[in-house]
C-alpha cells in the first residue's frame, strides 16, 4: 500500500468514528499534537478522538491539499489542509486547519507515528 493510499484509508477510518477502526493504523507510541493538547500513546489518543466525537456530534473529517515532503519505502511526511463539519449543541458548525502526519512502516506496515492538527495563526 502507499502512503497516499494509507492516509485515504486512515481519513476514512477516522471517519467511523468507532477508535477500534483508526486504531490499527496508528503506532503504539504514537504522539499527536491538537490545539487542547498534546497525546502520547493509544490510550491517550483514544481519549482525545472521543472526547472530539462527543463534542462534535455527525463530525465529517476530510483531508486535502495533501504535499509529501518525504516519502521512502519506510518513512512518510505530508502536510495538507484538513475541513471537519458537524453538529456543535445541535447547531450545524464547519472549521478548517492545517496538518502533519508522519508515517512509518512498523512489521512491513503503514502506521501514523505523528499527527499534529492545528487551526491557522489568526
Amino acid at each position: 500500500m502507499t502512503p497516499e493510499a494509507f492516509l485515504h484509508k486512515y481519513e476514512q477510518r477516522t471517519n467511523t468514528h468507532r477508535f477500534e477502526d483508526a486504531a490499527p493504523l496508528i503506532a503504539d507510541k504514537a504522539v499527536y499534537w491538537f490545539n487542547d493538547g498534546s497525546f502520547q500513546g493509544k490510550d491517550a489518543i483514544k481519549q482525545a478522538f472521543e472526547k472530539t466525537w462527543a463534542f462534535i456530534q455527525d463530525e465529517h473529517y476530510a483531508i486535502e491539499n495533501v504535499q509529501w515532503l518525504v516519502e521512502d519505502q519506510q518513512s512518510a511526511v505530508c502536510v495538507y489542509l484538513f475541513r471537519w463539519q458537524g453538529k456543535v449543541e445541535g447547531q450545524l458548525m464547519q472549521g478548517m486547519g492545517r496538518g502533519t502526519s508522519v508515517l512509518k512502516k512498523v512489521d512491513s506496515q503503514w502506521k501514523v507515528i505523528h499527527e499534529h492538527l492545528s487551526s491557522f495563526p489568526e
